[in-house]
C-alpha cells in the first residue's frame, strides 16, 4: 500500500509540474508587421524565464481583432495603430489599464529591386507607366489605412484608386512589390527592411499622424500575470533592443 501511495503522489506532482508549465503558457496576437522582432522576442523571452511558453499569432490588426471578438484565446493583442486598438477597448477585448504604446514606425513607398521607374513623391504614383500598387485593405489593415490617409491629403485618392491592388496585411503587400507583381507598394519601413534584396524604398510617405503600435492584455487571457509580464519585458530595454534591431522605433 505505501508503495501505491507513493506512486500516486508521484502522478499528483507531475500533474501539478504539468498544470505550472502550462499555466505560464500565453498566446500573443500581434500586427504581421511584428512578425520577425516578435519571434525573437518570444524566443528571448522563453530563454529568460524558463517556465514560459509564447504562441505567436501574426496578421493584419483588423483580421486579429475579429478573431478576438469571435472568441478566439488571446492573452496579449499587439496591433499596428491606435484605432483599432481603440476599438479593440470599446468592445472590452483588452484591459484599458495595460494598455501602453511600445514602438513607432514610418510608412514608405517601395518598388522593386530591379524597377526602371522613378517615384520621388505621391504623385508620381499618377504616371501611366504605374499600372499596379499594392496596399492593405484600408478596411482591416493599418498599413492601408495609413496610406489612404496620406493619399487623400495629397488629394490623389481618386486618381489612383484604379490602381490599387488590395493586400490581407502589410507583409503580403510587401511580397506583391518583391516578386514584380505590383509596380508599387506601401508597406512600412521595418518591412522593406526585411526584403532589401527584393526592393527599393522610393520614399518616405509624409504623414501628419505618428504610426505607434499599442499593446495591452486581452480581457479573456487566462493567464493576466503572465501576460502582463511579456509585456513588461516587450517595454524593457531588452525587447526595445530587439525590436530597434528590427528597424523600430521607441514610442
Amino acid at each position: 500500500m505505501f508503495a501505491r501511495f507513493k506512486i500516486s503522489l508521484f502522478a499528483v506532482c507531475l500533474g501539478l509540474l504539468s498544470f505550472a508549465a502550462s499555466a505560464a503558457e500565453i498566446t500573443v496576437s500581434a500586427a504581421a508587421s511584428l512578425t520577425n522582432a516578435f519571434k525573437e522576442i518570444g524566443q528571448a523571452y522563453e530563454a529568460q524565464h524558463a517556465d514560459a511558453k509564447v504562441l505567436l499569432n501574426f496578421g493584419a490588426s483588423g483580421a486579429l481583432l475579429q478573431q478576438m471578438a469571435k472568441g478566439a484565446p488571446v492573452d496579449v493583442f499587439a496591433s499596428a495603430d491606435q484605432e483599432t486598438m481603440d476599438q479593440a477597448q470599446q468592445q472590452s477585448l483588452v484591459s484599458a489599464k495595460t494598455r501602453q504604446d511600445f514602438v513607432r514606425n514610418a510608412l514608405v513607398l517601395i518598388t522593386p529591386v530591379d524597377g526602371k521607374l522613378s517615384m520621388k513623391s505621391l504623385a508620381d504614383l499618377g504616371q501611366a507607366g504605374v499600372q499596379r500598387i499594392a496596399i492593405g485593405n484600408p478596411a482591416s489593415v493599418p498599413v492601408g489605412r495609413y496610406a489612404k490617409h496620406a493619399l487623400d491629403a495629397a488629394k490623389l485618392w481618386s486618381a489612383v484608386e484604379s490602381k490599387l491592388i488590395n493586400a490581407t496585411n502589410v507583409r503580403q503587400a510587401l511580397d506583391y512589390v518583391a516578386r514584380g507583381e505590383t509596380d508599387a507598394g506601401f508597406v512600412y519601413a521595418t518591412d522593406a527592411a526585411v526584403m532589401k534584396d527584393k526592393v527599393r524604398v522610393a520614399f518616405e510617405v509624409p504623414l501628419d499622424i505618428a504610426i505607434s503600435y499599442p499593446i495591452a492584455v486581452a480581457s479573456s487571457s487566462t493567464n493576466t500575470d503572465e501576460a502582463a509580464r511579456f509585456i513588461a519585458f516587450v517595454m524593457s530595454p531588452a525587447g526595445q533592443t530587439i525590436l530597434a534591431k528590427f528597424g523600430f522605433q521607441k514610442p
